[in-house]
């Protein structure tokens, strides 16, 4: 009897429950917009992931103002990537975590939410008009894709939490693997 590689069965859960989403929920028929979600998923299961940018010195950036000032030293596919990962760590907080960043009740600052918001759909706007150096990274389309659906995407990564929530309460795992 032979595993399956633990990665590949997370990939294949996560691409069942985006593409159900998506598709049937949302009605998004976009698959390269589809994979892309699936793929972040996948790679922010990863805590490393979700700290990849680190400044000139070396220091993680976890803010996402840092990380947009980073984003302004930086040129070409250095920028790119530093704009995509804005995006991508917006989308997962508004989607997956929205209410880390609402704001919280008597303190008075300014609507996290809103901010990764509007930063997400400004990163990958300006990311999408990079050209890309490795054909294997997205292309622009899809992040100008992204930047236009952020607040649809988002929602769709909403209702995957919920739907893993779900299968976590009922002791089921979702879409048979396990």
């Amino acid at each position: 009897m032979t595993l399956e590689n633990p990665s590949n069965t997370l990939r294949r859960l996560f691409c069942g429950l985006t593409e159900n989403t998506f598709q049937v929920h949302l009605g998004v028929a976009d698959t390269r917009l589809v994979d892309y979600v699936s793929d972040l998923l996948v790679r922010f299961v990863r805590q490393d992931a979700l700290e990849a940018i680190r400044s000139i010195t070396g220091q993680k950036l976890r803010s996402i103002t840092a990380m947009a000032a980073e984003a302004e030293l930086r040129v070409g596919e250095a920028r790119r990537q530093v704009h995509r990962h804005i995006g991508d760590y917006a989308l997962f907080w508004t989607g997956f975590f929205p209410e880390a960043l609402r704001q919280q009740p008597g303190i008075v600052t300014a609507d996290r939410y809103t901010d990764f918001l509007v930063h997400g759909k400004r990163s990958y706007y300006i990311a999408s008009t990079i050209e890309p150096v490795d054909p294997n990274e997205p292309p622009g389309e899809v992040l100008e894709r992204l930047s236009e659906e952020f607040e649809l995407c988002a929602e769709g990564l909403h209702e995957i939490r919920r739907e893993l929530e779900r299968s976590d309460d009922e002791g089921i795992t979702p879409l048979g693997l396990g």
